[in-house]
């Protein structure tokens, strides 16, 4: 999708005659004018000097997708250039990711992708082609949401110890999971150290089949995000018992898994989306972008999209970073405790 530059109109062309004393004048007026973007932004006058590629390394419609568009549509209408949104899916996400890394470091190419792309590769891909902490910048992320813990109805669970009873009980336990090596699976790992339990992960491709298990009943517990649940919920065919890592406001009521006494230190990170750039891009052009991913949050395509996905706003160059910084050692705890090798 393109998104057009808005046209000036006569009154707002600036006269071909202009000496220095009023060229300054006008450019102080004009970045005071912009409250979201920094003095050090405003600096680099030259970005963007030709249309922006969002490389969006997941296929088109999913929540990846909708959220470079989203964002991409508000910083094509404030900086008056063409955003264009490619998505280039495969390989976890890392085939969109080689692509940015390889990119002109100038800002005009940006990556819209997930934690996994950013933290989690580095554990399960052997060459990923490229290193997140040599190639690329975390720009603006948004925090993810908490995961939902759903049980078949007829197993009467409610509650973590619900589970970890009838876990016992029974023995065996069909726990879906969206993908090998996703939080689930790291879920059910931390779970079975804590409990002494023997769950056997089930893996699906992505969340819908999963979700489709639980509901015809091949599932005795499943883990996914709340949105893709409601086909569960809705239905009846599903009773939510915890929250991987942080409540979800739609469901107050339900505990996270701390709240109910698991104690791994999976449970307290959420993994998130956002932005990266090449790494050599100017610190200028990187914050002024992240401003623009910040100020998104109050344009009301962008809200739309994080209320459907029950998503935090995005937050800022230095918050982005602190939070990759504090998961990433914790994800690859977690993998390495799943014993997973690099393929």
């Amino acid at each position: 999708m393109r998104y057009l530059p808005r046209r000036l109109n006569e009154e707002q062309k600036m006269p071909t005659k202009i000496d220095r004393r009023r060229f300054l004048a006008a450019g102080t007026a004009a970045a005071a004018s912009m409250p979201f973007l920094s003095r050090s932004a405003s600096t680099q006058a030259a970005w963007p000097a030709r249309n922006i590629r969002m490389v969006c390394s997941y296929p088109a419609g999913g929540q990846t997708d909708l959220l470079a568009r989203a964002f991409g549509d508000f910083i094509s209408r404030q900086v008056g250039k063409t955003v264009v949104i490619e998505n280039k899916a495969g390989a976890s996400g890392a085939i969109g990711a080689q692509e940015v890394a390889r990119a002109e470091p100038d800002g005009h190419t940006i990556l819209c992708s997930i934690s996994t792309t950013y933290v989690m590769n580095r554990a399960m891909i052997k060459n990923p082609g490229y290193d997140m902490d040599k190639d690329l910048t975390l720009v603006s992320v948004i925090p993810g949401a908490g995961l939902l813990l759903v049980a078949n109805p007829k197993h009467n669970i409610k509650s973590l110890d619900d589970f970890v009873a009838f876990a016992k009980k029974s023995g065996k336990v069909n726990f879906g999971t969206y993908s090998a090596g996703s939080s689930p699976h790291m879920t059910i790992n931390e779970l079975n150290k804590q409990y002494g339990l023997t769950i056997e992960p089930i893996h699906y491709r992505g969340e819908a089949p999963m979700w489709t298990g639980l509901a015809e009943g091949s599932l005795d517990v499943a883990m996914g995000s709340y949105t893709a649940a409601q086909s569960v919920l809705q239905s009846n065919n599903g009773v939510v018992f915890a929250v991987h890592s942080k409540k979800v406001d739609a469901i107050p009521n339900i505990k996270t898994l701390p709240e109910q006494g698991a104690t791994s230190k999976f449970f307290t990170v959420s993994g998130f989306s956002g932005w990266a750039v090449p790494k050599a891009t100017p610190q200028p052009i990187v914050d002024r972008i992240s401003e623009l991913c910040v100020a998104a949050n109050n344009d009301p395509k962008v809200k739309e999209v994080l209320t459907t996905f029950v998503l935090e706003p995005a937050i800022g160059f230095k918050e982005s970073n602190a939070l990759y910084q504090r998961e990433l050692p914790v994800w690859l705890e977690a993998a390495k405790n799943l014993g997973l090798e690099p393929a």
